[in-house]
């Protein structure tokens, strides 16, 4: 079941000049460098979590429904479920009504929960079910949790201290675990 990114982030965890006081850089020359670490870093704890730290725009493609009437989110944590579509076999879409589908946000990773009757099957074998949604905290980085803001912090501190050093010598500072640890989001 693949997830395509749709939109990314509006805002990163962090601004510029807040990565660059924590950096403690005090010029322009690095900018753009910092940025990308930045982007980076934010990626890189996302990934490390499987979770999204600021809302994004995301599609979950499948085959067919599940047999439990259940699909967990592969993005978390889930927010929201903007569209979902049938594929046929011509490649016309058919848009489905909302009130089939119900979610559990609470839980992690999320669910979306299909009513089987309400819902017919797909138009082909392959891909013929689109389901977009929206992951993460928030808007913006103040609804992010600040032990994961602060991981943000650590992975582009190291990235921006490491940046010519391939290899095990650059490895990740072990307060990193200790702060994503409570965020992991476990696979079903």
């Amino acid at each position: 079941m693949p997830a395509l990114l749709l939109a990314g982030p509006p805002a990163e965890p962090l601004t510029l000049a807040e990565a660059k006081a924590y950096l403690r850089v005090d010029h322009e020359a690095e900018d753009a460098l910092i940025a990308a670490l930045l982007t980076s870093a934010r990626a890189t704890v996302e990934a490390l979590t499987r979770r999204v730290l600021i809302d994004q725009s995301w599609r979950i493609v499948r085959d067919a429904w599940p047999a439990s009437g259940l699909i967990p989110a592969p993005v978390n944590p889930l927010r929201d479920l903007l569209a979902v579509k049938l594929i046929d076999a011509a490649g016309g879409e058919t848009a489905l009504p909302l009130s089939a589908f119900t979610l559990d946000v609470a839980r992690l990773p999320g669910l979306i929960r299909v009513d089987r009757a309400a819902v017919p099957a797909p138009g082909r074998a392959l891909a013929g079910i689109v389901l977009n949604i929206t992951a993460g905290h928030g808007s913006s980085a103040d609804h992010v949790p600040s032990p994961l803001v602060e991981a943000v912090r650590v992975v582009l501190a190291h990235f921006y201290e490491h940046r010519d050093v391939p290899g095990p010598g650059a490895a990740f500072p072990a307060r990193l675990d200790a702060l994503i640890a409570p965020f992991r989001v476990t696979r079903l």
